[in-house]
């Protein structure tokens, strides 16, 4: 059971880190050569299909997993202390990023009606948006690598 528990602990946090490490080497980089509209609109897009059960059992399963594998190593001091800090990493700085930061901002965009706006507007919507999410999704991809080198060195 133990290892099994393990096993999956590290399976969703290594899917979790790859996700984010992914989308910053391929998406954000490709989507620097699409119109403003373009831009908008797939986000518009991918925010609405990103909200599906394989998702969520990553995203939700490893800070999960990696609190049950804590609490499970309540007696390894050292194992104990190095889940704790893996699991705050992940909670702080890639649920509480997205929850504070990123998700806010998907729901604005969400709002608005992107053939109403000029080219003007488009154009400083997306600087702002893009700026913004860029940003705060750089931290959840390094919290969620941090997390998980942390679980690696804490219980490998």
């Amino acid at each position: 059971m133990y290892t099994t528990i393990f096993m999956t602990t590290i399976l969703l946090n290594a899917l979790a880190s790859g996700f984010f490490f992914g989308w910053s080497v391929s998406v954000v980089l490709g989507m620097k050569f699409v119109s403003d509209y373009s831009y908008l609109e797939s986000m518009q897009n991918i925010n609405k299909k990103i909200l599906n059960t394989a998702f969520f059992i990553v995203f939700f399963g490893g800070l999960m997993s990696l609190i049950l594998m804590t609490v499970l190593n309540y007696h390894h001091e050292q194992k104990f202390y190095w889940g704790v800090l893996s699991s705050l990493v992940y909670f702080v700085g890639v649920l509480g990023v997205t929850a504070l930061k990123n998700v806010p901002l998907n729901n604005e965009l969400e709002k608005l009606i992107l053939h109403e706006l000029n080219t003007v507007e488009l154009c400083d919507y997306r600087q702002y948006y893009e700026t913004n999410w860029n940003r705060w999704h750089t931290l959840r991809s390094l919290s969620s690598m941090g997390s998980f080198l942390i679980l690696i060195l804490g219980f490998v």
